[in-house]
């Protein structure tokens, strides 16, 4: 446990001082959780957060590990996009958060800033329904580009909470029993 607050401080220190400075404290929603900082950032704010991380030099968050979304099923801040950012030069890891709208899931596009993106975010559209705006190449990864609901023509998405367990029925052809 020492060694995980002590990554926790050196990386608040690192860390807090240059965003507060940089975009006030009152606009980052800073926390920890199991020994890791995390950030909650505006969508509006996000490529304007996201890119000081990576270039600055006291920071240089040059890796982007993934970009995972955890739909919490509510109608306010639904969808929580979070981004694992690494600092390969200072030894530093990251955790950036903001909240998407169930009715306008759309938030900016990282792959400019970290091509690794690209994929990450094609999964989160895939089986969450999250658009990635400015994305180069947004489309399914797994499923069919006409994976929908064959009673409404809505496209689907397996990861939201409201998706049957057992999957949609005459939504795609499913293996004979034996």
């Amino acid at each position: 446990m020492k060694h995980l607050s002590e990554r926790l401080e050196r990386v608040k220190a690192a860390v807090l001082p240059r965003l507060n400075e940089a975009f006030g404290a009152d606009q980052l929603d800073a926390f920890e959780n199991r020994g890791e900082l995390s950030l909650r950032v505006p969508r509006e704010r996000l490529i304007e957060l996201m890119s000081m991380l990576r270039d600055d030099p006291s920071l240089r968050f040059n890796l982007l590990k993934d970009v995972c979304v955890v739909d919490w099923f509510r109608r306010n801040d639904r969808f929580e996009v979070v981004y694992n950012l690494w600092s390969i030069p200072h030894n530093l890891r990251l955790r950036v958060k903001c909240f998407v709208e169930e009715k306008n899931p759309h938030v900016e596009s990282v792959v400019g800033l970290w091509e690794s993106a690209n994929w990450y975010e094609r999964e989160a559209y895939d089986m969450h329904g999250v658009i990635f705006d400015g994305h180069p190449d947004l489309r399914r990864m797994y499923l069919p580009e006409d994976f929908v609901d064959p009673s409404t023509g809505e496209p689907l998405y397996p990861l939201r909470k409201e998706f049957p367990m057992m999957g949609v029925p005459g939504s795609m052809p499913m293996p004979e029993r034996n």
